[in-house]
């Protein structure tokens, strides 16, 4: 799996991309840490400890399906839902 790198991103508008995943999608923690987002209790953790200012600076991500990771680069890239 390639790592993602999304900066930038409205926490909503990007929970809303999650959702719309096939596989799991995995936020990768500056510690190493590898959190599924498809549980909300991990959302919760991730982004709780990168938000600032309402929005998330910087955040990398694993995806288990190649499309899911079209998905996130294009949010990324065009903010589009």
């Amino acid at each position: 799996m390639d790592r993602i790198n999304v900066n930038n991103f409205d926490v909503s508008a990007f929970s809303e991309v999650l959702a719309s995943c096939k596989g799991d999608v995995y936020m990768v923690t500056p510690e190493g840490d590898r959190l599924n987002l498809k549980s909300k209790l991990c959302q919760i953790l991730g982004f709780t400890s990168l938000i600032k200012g309402g929005q998330i600076a910087s955040a990398q991500f694993e995806c288990s399906d190649p499309e899911d990771e079209s998905r996130l680069f294009r949010f990324n890239l065009f903010g589009e839902k």
